[in-house]
């Protein structure tokens, strides 16, 4: 299907500043009505089977922190600037040494290709075909090999690592052997989160086969045959690829590795940073003091995130600690995750100090909904969100957003941000 959105090395003319993008005739149905990220949602939900639907878009306990993501945007108002030329709007964004078409990227995401055929490969390719990385979950599905060869410059890798030498050292090793150059440490999930809705909606990982999950599976009949029985019978069964032993998809007995996590410490970082010789990015880093230590420890960068509210129940939203961070991580490279769904959050997250920002679900949703070219129309339409919001807050280049661009809602202006 051709794309008929204008180009992202430029920004849009005063004609396309009206709408969306790809709603014209050449869209392809499904999107047609897919206006923001928070579109996705809906018809997602209704092509995915309950348990792996509610794996997906849930948190954790009572979804506090889940909602806290979303909610401390809200607490932010943007104050822009008049009159200003902003003809010559660009987002582009250097990043590690990479330009990028804009300022954000795809979080790592287990549950890709359990919603969408192929779905690792879905993001991997729209990642490269609109210029933003893209971060494979260790969870995943497919060989972080595949992956890589699919999308060479645009894909990093997301582990997650027992406290254990050796199995730290034959991870680093694989992924430096498969051409990754950045590594990402996942560092929230020393232990299982209490995610009551799992047992509730019958998820398991493996997934245990059972009537009930027959069931639901059976009531998602484009999901049976678009996605379940298109992998079976073209891959065979799927296995978690990049955790230890293979384990399958689907199994009465199988346990998926998880042993020692709780003995993941700053030793074992360092002995990683011996290792590895390209990017090291840590991920799950919310207090000021994680942030020293990680630059003390010869972190590349640092994503502040709290899991997309899936760990611990109550921890702070990212935005609301990430000026602190900033701050602490001494010019450090400090990255942000949980709760972007419109142009205007990542502008405030921007504002705030982070570098770049990274989207989840809506992505995952976007795969679902339309494979590869759901992405890439999901990627389109924040870009153009981010071109909008620029031109009204009146800024050229995403160096030009800062803290005298925001406010706090809940207070006068003398005791906002600026």
């Amino acid at each position: 299907m051709p794309d008929t959105a204008p180009s992202a090395d430029k920004p849009l003319s005063s004609a396309d500043r009206t709408t969306p993008q790809l709603t014209s005739a050449t869209a392809p149905p499904a999107l047609r009505l897919m206006l923001a990220l928070e579109d996705f949602e809906a018809p997602a939900r209704r092509y995915i089977p309950r348990p792996i639907y509610g794996y997906v878009s849930g948190g954790v306990e009572r979804n506090v922190t889940l909602n806290w993501n979303r909610s401390a945007f809200d607490d932010l108002a943007l104050l822009p600037r008049m009159l200003v030329n902003v003809s010559q709007r660009s987002q582009k964004t250097e990043l590690f040494g990479r330009s990028y078409d804009s300022p954000f990227g795809i979080s790592p995401m287990g549950g890709t290709s359990l919603a969408a055929f192929d779905g690792d490969l879905a993001l991997a390719r729209a990642a490269a075909a609109r210029n933003v990385p893209m971060i494979l979950s260790g969870a995943s599905l497919t060989a972080l090999e595949k992956v890589r060869e699919t999308s060479p410059r645009h894909t990093w890798f997301q582990a997650y690592l027992p406290g254990e030498e050796q199995a730290i050292t034959e991870l680093v090793e694989r992924v430096a052997k498969a051409g990754y150059d950045t590594l990402v440490l996942t560092v929230d999930i020393p232990v299982g989160a209490n995610r009551e809705n799992n047992v509730r909606n019958g998820y398991n990982a493996p997934l245990r086969p059972s009537l009930r999950l027959a069931l639901q599976c059976l009531a998602r009949p484009r999901w049976l045959i678009g996605t379940a029985l298109r992998t079976y019978f073209t891959h065979g069964m799927p296995h978690f690829e990049n955790m230890g032993k293979r384990t399958p998809l689907v199994s009465r007995t199988a346990v998926r590795e998880r042993a020692n996590r709780d003995h993941l410490n700053w030793q074992h970082f360092a002995l990683m940073r011996r290792l590895w010789k390209g990017k090291l990015v840590i991920k799950g880093i919310l207090a000021k003091e994680d942030a020293v230590i990680a630059r003390e420890q010869g972190a590349d960068g640092i994503i502040v995130s709290n899991h997309g509210g899936r760990q611990l129940d109550s921890a702070s939203s990212p935005l609301r600690v990430l000026p602190g961070i900033v701050e602490a991580a001494g010019g450090m490279t400090v990255m942000m995750d949980s709760g972007i769904r419109r142009g205007t959050d990542v502008l405030k997250a921007l504002a705030l100090g982070a570098k770049f920002v990274f989207v989840g679900r809506p992505m995952l949703y976007a795969a679902a909904v339309a494979g590869e070219t759901g992405v890439r129309h999901a990627i389109r339409l924040l870009h153009d969100e981010i071109d909008r919001d620029m031109a009204m807050l009146g800024a050229n280049t995403i160096a030009e957003i800062s803290r005298g661009m925001l406010m706090d809602t809940r207070s006068p202006d003398i005791y906002g941000l600026r």
